[in-house]
């Protein structure tokens, strides 16, 4: 499923104009990110968490030239299922 697919489905559930939905789906996304950007966690109770983590600085290897390269240190993101998504699936 797309973004502009999820909207549609959103705007038509809660009887709501795309344009509408599409703002409170950038409202979420922003607001997620700024979360995380200042170190928070996000949780949606039987959903998921999502979260940040440091990957540290290594040497990887350019796969064309075999030359060796610093990779920095880095935030990443992660997401961890909850229990209610995990049985969803099963």
């Amino acid at each position: 499923m797309t973004k502009d697919e999820l909207i549609d489905k959103m705007a038509d559930e809660a009887g709501i104009t795309k344009i509408q939905a599409s703002q409170a789906m950038k409202s979420i996304l922003d607001n997620i990110t700024e979360s995380l950007k200042s170190g928070n966690k996000v949780a949606f109770s039987g959903f998921g968490t999502f979260d940040v983590s440091r990957r540290k600085a290594r040497v990887g290897r350019n796969p064309q030239t075999g030359e060796s390269i610093n990779i920095p240190e880095l935030n990443v993101p992660k997401f961890k299922a909850g229990k209610s998504l995990k049985d969803a699936l099963r």
